[in-house]
């Protein structure tokens, strides 16, 4: 059996000036022995000893003890490389980062699979060496405290299957990746021991701190096997396309290449890369959606035609030898796994694709759902067998619009938070909301501190904390543009206070794709809670929240634009407590985009809708008593909407009210509550302002709007009313 490695891996790889490789890996052996450095660019370790000398940018500081450094790859070269020797070094200040900055650069879209395959054609080197683990030079620093994430291969056994999520990752995670060798013939059970060993040595190392298990496909049941065998350590398992089905595949892989002659055996991965991938979708992973239809087919061109000597390192990468052992090994991986699914206590999200061609990944998905205690599932219509190196698939928005991502035992949706990158910010609203948003073309104005109306968002402070208050329109379908608009004009993450709703339960019974709701987490919304508005004042955050909340945004008939709110003034004191500044606005535009034909009262009439909204109000989490008053009503239905022709969405942000230096005047509850009613009346002019002036703006219609952008506009910018 091979011996035992795993990794006391630095998140940051420190690589010469003259040798930058496009894996550059650093590897540490627990036991005794060589070990060996994997890269794309043949970074081979020769023996030659450095003792003595700092590795500078963020590496590991060499203590003397003998550690082998070739190319700015550290390995440990000592006889015990111990769990102590592995705690007792310290980290360089710079080697992490305290925050990620806002729209930060998270590499997605430049890598293809063309980078795994030019990468694995260095890896695969035979060595001769048992299984060890890696770490990607392109992941980089992580954030401060971040966990451990584990990336367990697929059939392939190279570990390079996060390619194209490096980058990402490497900010979020201490990432290391599993490498089995070409010719390495250890057991399941053997490498189910190499993973134990490296969880349990972390788990001993930062006891407070999740383990995250990225499984692909036979990587799966590896991490199946390893938390049923772990139950007391904090897991969280990220599964894609689980080949705990392996049993019910309709592709009868290893009795076709068992009676396939020797002369076709290369053949036989150029199939089996194919069945298990979609090609378009790979080649289409680092194309801009933005780009005009004939360049994007030219770019897809380019990159198939590239992509297709490439795949020739596939014979390499699986031999025939090898294949029939590593569907053996599945096999029983499979078996293994299934037998233990009731002794998995870690935290399970299942990534499931629709396009699987060599596994029932969708029926699979609700199995384990049925059968693991905690689990979640996303489904990707629309991606093939390997769907991490697919076009549509960003694995850490997959994680944190889950809500999976945490530095601790418990999940804090405050102090976890990862702001969006660049690649997340367009795809949320440009991809995924761009139509809609386009058709509204939202108008924004605030108010200066001498009372002045402008254009624009110049009357919103930059500092916070900032406490937003206002009117939330009919099925809260102002929320993108608000979002939208704050990070383009002013670089702020406006945090929502969302219904509790949003994190339950129901919304994974409605739908298991990636969906809206998941895009809202990722964008910073959080429960509405007492503790969550403490912490994001606390830390000077931009916080968006609506009094009336899910009453307010379904409204019945006739109340358009009438609030709702709760008769104690439940913002105020909590405010002033932290000297935050309110900005009270209004918004309009609802009435001009869709007519509220059926309502709470008319869905209870129909039958067959009556029970269907029963149903889901019985799930639906309070989060008022009755003595709040009107706003306490939980009639949470989805009301029938008659589309119009789009017309426009207005704000307007009312003058800041600043409560700094207030706190003592607001514990006397009237002052508590002039202050409240004071601001309940700003949002009530704001509204009663947009609906006056709106009749004003020549481009109110979208057909004027279009007309305007044809001859005259860059999209985002058509002119509206002179405040």
């Amino acid at each position: 059996m091979a011996s035992i490695f795993t990794c006391n891996i630095s998140p940051y790889v420190a690589l010469n000036s003259g040798n930058k490789p496009r894996f550059g890996v650093r590897a540490q052996s627990l036991g005794g022995g060589d070990s060996t450095v994997l890269s794309s660019d043949v970074i081979v370790v020769n023996g030659t000893s450095f003792v003595g000398p700092k590795e500078k940018n963020g590496a590991l500081i060499d203590g003397g003890s003998g550690e082998k450094v070739k190319n700015g790859t550290l390995i440990d070269g000592g006889k015990n490389g111990s769990l102590k020797s592995r705690i007792e070094k310290k980290w360089v200040k710079d080697a992490v980062f305290k925050d990620l900055e806002l729209l930060w650069d998270d590499g997605h879209g430049t890598k293809t699979v063309k980078d795994y395959l030019d990468g694995a054609k260095e890896i695969i080197k035979p060595d001769g060496g048992p299984p060890r683990w890696f770490c990607p030079a392109e992941c980089g620093k992580p954030l401060k405290d971040s966990p451990v994430l584990l990336f367990l291969p697929g059939l392939d056994g190279v570990g390079l299957g996060l390619a194209l999520h490096h980058k990402a990752l490497g900010k979020a995670f201490e990432v290391r990746c599993l490498h089995i060798p070409v010719y390495d013939r250890t057991t399941f059970e053997g490498l189910v021991k190499i993973v134990e060993e490296t969880v349990r040595l972390e788990h001993a190392s930062s006891p407070n701190k999740p383990i995250y298990l990225v499984g692909e496909s036979f990587g799966a049941c590896l991490a199946l096997a390893v938390a049923a065998r772990n139950p007391k350590i904090d897991l969280v398992l990220i599964l894609a396309n689980p080949a705990t089905s392996f049993s019910r595949s309709q592709l009868p892989l290893l009795p076709i290449l068992e009676a396939l002659p020797d002369g076709l055996h290369d053949v036989f991965p150029y199939l089996v890369g194919f069945v298990t991938g979609n090609p378009v979708k790979m080649a289409m992973a680092n194309i801009e959606y933005k780009l005009p239809p004939r360049l994007q087919f030219q770019q897809l061109y380019h990159n198939l035609t590239a992509l297709l000597p490439s795949v020739s390192v596939l014979s390499d990468i699986i031999p025939k030898e090898t294949l029939i052992w590593r569907l053996k090994l599945l096999k029983s991986a499979a078996a293994y796994a299934n037998s233990r699914l009731h002794a998995v206590k870690a935290e399970v999200l299942v990534l499931a694709s629709g396009n699987d061609n060599l596994l029932p990944s969708k029926d699979e998905a609700r199995r384990l759902k049925s059968s693991l205690k905690n689990c979640k599932v996303r489904y990707f219509k629309d991606n093939g067998h390997s769907m991490l190196m697919e076009d549509g698939l960003n694995l850490l928005t997959i994680i944190k619009g889950t809500c999976k991502y945490r530095r601790s035992r418990r999940l804090d949706l405050v102090s976890d938070f990862l702001p969006p990158s660049m690649s997340e910010f367009k795809c949320a609203f440009d991809e995924m909301t761009g139509l809609f948003r386009l058709a509204t073309c939202s108008a924004l104005f605030s108010t200066l501190d001498d009372g002045k109306i402008v254009k624009g968002l110049a009357g919103v402070p930059d500092e916070g904390p900032v406490l937003f208050i206002g009117y939330h329109m009919l099925m809260g379908l102002e929320i993108y543009s608000l979002v939208d608009e704050f990070l383009r004009e002013k670089n702020i993450m406006v945090r929502g206070i969302a219904h509790p709703d949003l994190f339950s339960e129901i919304m994974e019974g409605s739908s298991t794709e990636f969906s809206v709701s998941d895009w809202m987490k990722v964008m910073g919304a959080v429960p509405v809670t007492g503790s969550n508005l403490f912490k994001l004042l606390s830390k000077k955050s931009h916080v968006l929240l609506y009094p009336g909340g899910q009453r307010e945004a379904l409204h019945y008939k006739g109340e358009a634009y009438k609030l709702i709110w709760p008769d104690q003034p439940e913002f105020v004191r909590m405010a002033a407590r932290f000297g935050a500044t309110i900005v009270p606005f209004g918004t309009v535009g609802e009435d001009d985009i869709a007519e509220l034909a059926l309502d709470y009262h008319d869905l209870m009439k129909i039958p067959i809708l009556n029970d269907f909204a029963k149903d889901l109000m019985s799930k639906s989490s309070r989060v008022r008593d009755e003595s709040k008053g009107e706003v306490a009503s939980t009639d949470l239905f989805i009301p029938g909407l008659l589309p119009k022709i789009p017309g426009r969405f207005y704000f307007l942000f009312g003058k800041p009210i600043k409560t700094k230096g207030m706190k003592e005047m607001l514990e006397d509850k009237e002052n508590a509550k002039q202050l409240y009613l004071h601001v309940k009346s700003e949002v009530q002019n704001s509204i009663a302002y947009l609906l006056k002036k709106r009749e004003e703006d020549p481009y109110r219609s979208i057909i004027d709007r279009t007309i305007y952008r044809a001859f005259y506009s860059p999209l985002p910018e058509v002119p509206a009313f002179d405040p």
